[in-house]
């Protein structure tokens, strides 16, 4: 994603007439829509589209909406009064009723359709005609794009009803996933982790549709209940939503001669991303191959980057499928996410997830969504065999910049200005073989500890290491642990200088508080525990929408310390009883 100039503009604009004056529907007048769409947007059947970049749909609002929440931090970027968020007129439009939309707003949004690879193998079971053609938006639908300061921002409806990518289904979000995903995009972005961002949450006082989900203290894989939940909708903003995945279907179309203007929208669709999310790097005026072998450098340094910090903060994707994969290279549709808790490799909180989309397997899914993303600009280059060569060889080159990015952020957190592959090796293998908080252990040994006792409150005694991992190695006497522990940290204070004996005391206690200081600016103290989240979002149904807000100013000021009451609450190891807990320590699909 690009940097935004984030200087505050004066909060001025307190109501929807205002806003209409920045709206500038980019996508709508400069791609093709779909020519069998209906007029009047109502198009809800699943069918299959053919051509087109997008279909207009109608969104279908919730019924008697209520505001829970929005983000200060984006209102003051936009230049929204923070007052906006609770008038009517916002209310109405941000939780799906465009009908009093002001001119030049339109009445009607859009969904898009995309192709999905796993994995990089390519699909098309997920689409009910098992063409692609019928795979896309299914709920979410783009209202509005605005143009302010000279930054473009699309706001799309998670939860905004049926389109013809539906699938059959609802069209509809629940609140406990609404929560979930409005908090995650502010806690991403003040985590520094490139992400589409949370305007609005809405929900419905009335309306409530079935979705299966966990009893109380279920351990079960998957949802044992199913019951009513209330609908919500949440306003996702990010300067564009194209997907690797819908790149990837105008390329399918274009090497299947699917229709006759198959290569021309392919064309338009990278065009237009360049326009959207890379115009500060990449010249429209330059030939196609030019732009392209531009397009893939640049998406690599982002994605590479965007996962680097994935992993920094412990998040895991958990469903990094190429249509979950945005383009302008930032984190996109929080579905079965998690955070890690206790570290394991293998982490994924998604039940249906597997190995392959696990915490530390990301850099390796990432390069499987970078092929795709090339493979699915080479029909561009067909008569550019220089500039194909090009982009086969950044395609190669993927995983090694992928690894040193790895290497330049794990060098970070431990406060080494390089990286040291055997110091980490060894920290891999003990945090694998001691139970230890992902989070609460990088951000005591920021406080830079002298021995193995002040980070005593990290690990997890009453855990075996057998809970949460899937090595078959044999696990060491505590004695052995305990001694390879204390000869790390010592290796580790070696490596930044702190047992330099030529250093005096004043010199070693300057380097301490700097060593701590930059590492306490990558090592959060606070991340997402699903334990909390769960109450927060159970009070919301019953419309106490208390805990949503506590947790949001403490998820938006991760890096600080806060007070000593927050800390008691949010920064403590994850209780035993939450273990296996369903919707808790795993979950299902989002919904």
């Amino acid at each position: 994603m690009k940097k935004h100039d984030n200087t505050p503009q004066k909060p001025n604009k307190a109501t929807l007439e205002e806003i209409a004056t920045f709206a500038d529907y980019s996508l709508l007048e400069t791609l093709n829509r779909d020519p069998e769409a209906k007029p009047d947007g109502i198009d809800y059947a699943p069918r299959q589209v053919f051509s087109g970049h997008y279909v207009p749909v109608r969104p279908t609002p919730i019924k008697n909406p209520e505001y829970v929440a929005h983000s200060p931090t984006l209102f003051q970027e936009l230049g929204f009064a923070d007052s906006l968020a609770k008038t009517d007129d916002f209310i109405r439009m941000f939780s799906g009723d465009l009908s009093a939309a002001p001119a030049p707003m339109r009445k009607l949004g859009w969904a898009c359709g995309y192709a999905l690879s796993i994995f990089g193998t390519e699909f098309n079971q997920q689409c009910p005609f098992q063409t692609g053609n019928g795979y896309g938006d299914g709920r979410a639908i783009s209202i509005l794009e605005v143009d302010i300061h000279g930054q473009r921002w699309e706001m799309q409806l998670k939860g905004g009803g049926k389109t013809p990518y539906c699938r059959g289904a609802d069209g509809r979000a629940v609140l406990r996933s609404s929560v979930r995903e409005f908090l995650a995009q502010e806690h991403m972005h003040a985590l520094g982790v490139p992400t589409t961002r949370s305007l609005s949450l809405m929900v419905s006082k009335t309306e409530t549709v079935q979705r299966p989900w966990y009893t109380k203290g279920s351990t079960s894989a998957n949802p044992d209940r199913v019951g009513p939940e209330p609908v919500a909708v949440t306003t996702r903003v990010a300067p564009s939503f194209i997907r690797v995945g819908q790149i990837e279907l105008f390329a399918r179309r274009a090497r299947n001669n699917a229709h006759p203007h198959a290569l021309a929208e392919l064309e338009q669709i990278v065009s237009h991303l360049i326009d959207r999310e890379y115009a500060d790097v990449i010249d429209q005026k330059q030939d196609m191959g030019e732009k392209v072998v531009l397009l893939a450098e640049a998406f690599a340094e982002r994605l590479t980057d965007l996962v680097a910090n994935w992993i920094r903060v412990g998040y895991c994707q958990g469903n990094f499928n190429s249509d979950n994969c945005a383009a302008g290279g930032f984190t996109l549709d929080y579905g079965p996410f998690g955070f890690c808790d206790v570290f394991n490799p293998n982490y994924q909180p998604w039940t249906g997830g597997g190995d392959h989309f696990s915490f530390l397997n990301q850099p390796v899914a990432a390069a499987k969504n970078f092929s795709t993303f090339c493979a699915a600009l080479r029909p561009l280059l067909a008569n550019h065999p220089k500039k194909l060569e090009q982009l086969k060889a950044i395609e190669v080159l993927f995983p090694a910049l992928m690894q040193t990015k790895m290497e330049k952020m794990w060098a970070a957190k431990l406060g080494l200005n390089t990286f040291d592959s055997e110091l980490f090796q060894e920290l891999i293998s003990l945090m694998t073989t001691t139970p230890l908080d992902y989070t609460l252990f990088f951000r005591e040994l920021s406080n830079i500890p002298e021995s193995m006792t002040d980070l005593n409150k990290t690990f997890y005694t009453g855990l075996r290491f057998s809970d949460h991992s899937h090595s078959t190695n044999p696990t060491p006497t505590p004695e052995e642990t305990k001694a390879r522990w204390a000869q790390w940290l010592h290796n580790w204070r070696v490596a930044i200088g702190l047992e330099d004996k030529t250093r005096s005391q004043t010199k070693k206690e300057q380097l301490r508080n700097h060593i701590a200081k930059q590492m306490k600016q990558v090592n959060p103290k606070y991340s997402w525990r699903e334990w909390l989240i769960v109450p927060a979002y159970q009070q919301a149904a019953a419309g106490d929408y208390t805990l949503i807000h506590e947790l949001q100013r403490v998820l938006t000021q991760p890096y600080e310390e806060q007070t000593t009451a927050i800390a008691e609450k949010h920064y403590q190891l994850k209780p035993m009883s939450f273990f296996n807990a369903g919707g808790v320590s795993h979950y299902s699909c989002s919904s």
